[in-house]
């Protein structure tokens, strides 16, 4: 029991680094090179991620590991950079939470998994509130940003999809390093080609980008993936909330990002359509079907 709480208070990091990574990049790297953002994140993590486990790839997952990397952090990190640099922290990694639905709706046709109910009800509350947070015409959304975060989820779930389809029997820093690297390559020369020279180092962006290499990439993902290995998944999904939660709090507390209550409304709506798709739910609705109530030994 001890263990599984400390592997629950680990895990529980790795999505507050990810929803900080949306004011990082906003407030401390510079708007005009995405492609750059997206190398300087992918590639030195996964070179630190490579010592650590020291394997390389074999055989199909030489080519298995660039599609991948293309898709779940080269492209992905660009994308990510964008919708950063233009939402506001609070809308992007609102909008990013809802990643779930598209994985959902794409598994269908992909992998032939037919959505539940619960998950399919949990979806439209959660397009209602970003919804809700979009249609505020006094935030002033740059739908460019928008335009870019549905590409991201695009990206990533298809990736997702990919890695369950060939579902890897390997060690999973491996496979993350793998990806990373290849991910990293693949865009440096284009952000040569795009962006041609690097941007300057001043010390706010080195401290920005060791951030998000180091502490939302390297240490985010190593901690995430050993998380999913550890806890049910039921566990997992409901600490990812704390994704949006921790980009929200940051957005409005450091970056005096306006949060009335469209903005209140429209997260709470996300939040709670992303906890009623998740297991934990199904099951506590089951239950009450055996049983008149639920007592809290149930729910130990």
């Amino acid at each position: 029991m001890e263990a599984n709480a400390r592997w629950i208070a680990l895990t529980a990091l790795a999505p507050i680094a990810f929803g900080t990574t949306y004011y990082v990049t906003h407030h401390t790297l510079p708007a005009d090179h995405p492609f750059y953002g997206g190398a300087f994140r992918a590639l030195p993590a996964g070179l630190l991620l490579l010592l650590i486990v020291r394997q390389l790839p074999q055989g199909s997952w030489w080519w298995r590991s660039l599609v991948l990397g293309a898709v779940n952090f080269g492209a992905f990190f660009t994308l990510i950079y964008i919708t950063a640099q233009l939402l506001p922290a609070s809308l992007a990694s609102t909008l990013m939470a809802t990643s779930s639905v598209m994985l959902m709706l794409l598994a269908w046709p992909l992998l032939a998994e037919r959505p539940r109910v619960l998950p399919v009800a949990g979806a439209v509350i959660g397009i209602a509130g970003v919804a809700v947070m979009l249609l505020d015409s006094q935030a002033g959304i740059d739908y460019r940003g928008v335009l870019a975060s549905l590409a991201a989820m695009t990206l990533s779930s298809v990736g997702a999809i990919l890695t369950k389809r060939w579902s890897p029997d390997l060690n999973i820093l491996a496979l993350t390093s793998w990806q990373l690297i290849a991910g990293g390559l693949l865009i440096l020369p284009v952000a040569i080609i795009v962006e041609g020279a690097p941007p300057a180092l001043t010390p706010e962006r080195l401290a920005g980008y060791s951030y998000v290499t180091f502490i939302a990439t390297a240490l985010g993902f190593t901690l995430w993936f050993q998380g999913l290995r550890r806890l049910d998944a039921a566990t997992v999904g409901l600490i990812g909330l704390l994704n949006p939660v921790a980009g929200v709090l940051l957005g409005v507390l450091l970056g005096s990002e306006p949060f009335g209550a469209r903005q209140i409304i429209g997260v709470a709506l996300v939040l709670s359509g992303i906890l009623l798709g998740q297991p934990i739910a199904r099951r506590l609705i089951a239950r009450r079907r055996v049983v008149p109530s639920i007592s809290p030994a149930d729910l130990a």
